[in-house]
């Protein structure tokens, strides 16, 4: 029986992934770097200084991690604050709503940084609905490692065969697959170039899932 699900944000719970794109481009033309599409659909999942550790490392960056991480995080906020036109995913708020209504524990394990989650969760009332909040910024390794995921379960005091996570990322699937949870694939129109192979269960719209349907995976 399932008692706790695991949520992603990005691609899941809110597509913020165009505002992430425009963050990361205008700093790489800051940066004189050129990013290939497959290069930067490797990123999905990682953390925001997982990626730049990796660019430090292959384009011989002159600067501070830390500095380009801030620097894109405050690229970031600028577009997040004068977004207007941006929604949570269809259907998963009914979902949220469904679960939470139910008794169903919810957590979330999100690569962005406390800060972007707050700001997202702040902006569309969602803290009510989840026990614990885990940032990928909190571990030295992103996704596909199984930290986050282990350490989300742990919070939730809910053995690993009673929870579930949603991901929409190549990496996020594996990080779960890794933690041995069961796995809900979520290939959605926003979702571009990630494998789904590893997903226990595939799902295209979140009216496939419900309290009803999750309690009895895994």
């Amino acid at each position: 029986m399932i008692q706790t699900v695991i949520f992603d944000m990005d691609g899941v719970i809110v597509d913020t992934e165009p505002v992430h794109h425009y963050a990361y481009n205008q700093h790489f033309k800051q940066l004189n770097i050129d990013i290939s599409p497959e290069m930067y659909a490797s990123f999905t999942g990682n953390s925001t200084k997982n990626i730049f550790e990796r660019l430090k490392a292959q384009f011989n960056l002159p600067h501070e991690v830390n500095a380009l991480v801030e620097t894109k995080r405050n690229l970031f906020n600028d577009a997040f604050d004068s977004k207007e036109d941006l929604y949570l995913l269809e259907g998963v708020e009914d979902l949220i709503k469904d679960l939470h209504s139910n008794g169903m524990q919810l957590v979330l394990a999100s690569s962005s940084a406390t800060v972007t989650i707050n700001r997202i969760f702040n902006r569309f009332g969602l803290h009510k609905y989840f026990t614990h909040i885990v940032s990928g910024e909190d571990f030295p390794k992103s996704k596909p490692h199984p930290a986050i995921f282990l350490k989300a379960a742990e919070l939730a005091e809910t053995p690993l065969e009673h929870c579930i996570v949603i991901e929409d990322s190549t990496n996020g699937i594996m990080a779960a697959k890794a933690a041995g949870i069961y796995c809900v694939g979520y290939d959605s129109f926003h979702s571009k170039m990630q494998d789904y192979d590893l997903a226990d269960m595939v799902i295209s719209d979140f009216s496939e899932l419900s309290y009803e349907k999750i309690r009895v995976l895994g």
